[in-house]
């Protein structure tokens, strides 16, 4: 299964709001981002949106893999293609945001070689309806973590 670009007419909505619950956030961004998904027959399996920030940073918005396709490597495959795609196109910074509750996240992110840049104080509290949690945990904090990716990946 390989990784492609996904067009605007068929966005992958169910596997996107796996990472972001809410429609209305994701539609704030994914237009403007480069999605890319792998598929499976004619599903897609995973996702992952990446959106430019300036011309040396983008972030990736959203990434998601089908729960029954979880823990089977393919988070780590589109993580590491929208590294390559993010370097092709240019950029020299790679951000990412999780939830303060996301532990799984945080720990994959950072053995990737992620780095912990800036907290986003409230974010979940101030950008979403209801209230989410993980873990048993509220999500309230955006945790941000960045890659430099100008000489390396």
């Amino acid at each position: 299964m390989s990784i492609q670009p996904i067009y605007s007419k068929s966005i992958p909505y169910t596997l996107l709001l796996l990472a972001d619950p809410y429609i209305d956030m994701i539609n704030s961004y994914i237009h403007e981002s480069f999605l890319y998904g792998i598929q499976s027959g004619n599903d897609y399996i995973g996702v992952y949106a990446l959106y430019p920030i300036d011309e040396s940073s983008v972030e990736i918005k959203n990434i998601a893999v089908r729960e029954d396709h979880q823990q089977k490597g393919f988070g780590k495959q589109l993580l590491q293609h929208a590294l390559s795609e993010a370097h092709k196109r240019g950029f020299r910074d790679v951000l990412i945001g999780t939830g303060n509750s996301s532990i799984p996240q945080l720990s994959f992110y950072q053995k990737l070689g992620f780095e912990v840049t800036a907290i986003k104080k409230n974010f979940f509290i101030e950008h979403y309806k209801e209230p989410i949690y993980e873990n048993g945990i509220q999500c309230k904090h955006m945790i941000v973590l960045t890659k430099h990716i100008a000489s390396n990946l």
